[in-house]
């Protein structure tokens, strides 16, 4: 088996490929945006790629030939993509549009990852039928590229996530790193008590895809943590466990935040197909938060 991992410099990337080095045998090709890449791990070759390169992608993917494409590379900055559309469009919509077309000349099945933004937040958590209404930028974009993968004449699954956290080297911040950065250094912080989602653990994303992959199925499947909570009481939890003083986070709703994207309230996302099909046994908070912990290695 040959797969290719987009985005293999990000968080989830990154532990895609630590699975798959681990946990098959397969031929790997991991690419990012950087000429060189900073993971040590051995058993994968690595390329340059900007899936926004329309030509770069099709001629890396029909000289690879790959089974499987494992899409970890997206703009995810909510803010980022209500103020740089052109640019949110073209990596989260153009880029899986490269892909999809590559991926049909060679027929590799496409792994791809979106969100529980492609919702609205009046009534979730939602399953995977229910009907997506973005309310920011980002989440059109999502929503646009899982359309892209619908109408694309491939094999596909679609996995949503939510809240994804973890340890990673250089990746760039998610919600526990940010709460970690500025707890540990004593700074009072601000955080919302009206947004409810199940955030995930980025072992449980990853352990989804592998299985995707192991038992070949396809679709759309919800992956998130065990527990719902607010940003508020998943920042008291992570503050409990690493000992940092709870007074420094200060309760707050999201209209008064003043952010520029807007953003769904009653969020997160059900997750009992993948737990039936793929065998997910997600962390809760608690448990995702105390792994979390061990990795950073404080």
């Amino acid at each position: 088996m040959r797969v290719m991992i987009t985005g293999c410099h990000g968080l989830l990337g990154q532990r895609v490929l630590k699975v798959f080095l681990k946990s098959t045998s397969a031929e790997i090709l991991a690419t990012a945006k950087e000429p060189r890449t900073f993971l040590e791990a051995e058993g994968f070759d690595y390329t340059m790629l900007d899936i926004t390169n329309r030509s770069d992608v099709k001629n890396l993917v029909v000289y690879f030939n790959p089974d499987v494409i494992v899409n970890t590379a997206a703009y995810t900055n909510v803010d980022g993509c209500e103020l740089n559309r052109e640019l949110a469009w073209r990596v989260n919509v153009e880029g899986v549009r490269n892909l999809v077309h590559s991926a049909r000349r060679v027929d590799a099945k496409l792994i791809h990852i979106s969100t529980d933004y492609i919702f609205d937040g009046k009534n979730g958590p939602y399953d995977e039928n229910a009907i997506p209404n973005p309310i920011n930028y980002y989440g059109r974009t999502k929503l646009a590229s899982e359309n892209e993968i619908k109408i694309g004449g491939i094999r596909f699954a679609i996995l949503r996530t939510n809240v994804l956290y973890g340890v990673g080297k250089n990746v760039k911040s998610n919600f526990a790193l940010w709460l970690y950065n500025k707890l540990s250094s004593g700074e009072k912080i601000k955080v919302v008590i009206d947004q409810i989602g199940n955030p995930t653990y980025v072992d449980d994303l990853a352990f989804a895809i592998l299985k995707v992959v192991e038992f070949d199925k396809e679709g759309i499947y919800n992956v998130g943590g065990r527990d719902f909570v607010s940003r508020y009481d998943f920042a008291v939890k992570l503050a409990e466990i690493f000992s940092f003083d709870r007074e420094l986070i200060i309760p707050v709703k999201t209209s008064e935040l003043n952010q520029v994207a807007p953003r769904p309230l009653k969020s997160g996302l059900i997750t009992l197909k993948a737990e039936a099909e793929l065998g997910l046994k997600p962390y809760g908070v608690e448990d995702g938060i105390r792994q979390f912990k061990f990795e950073l290695d404080v």
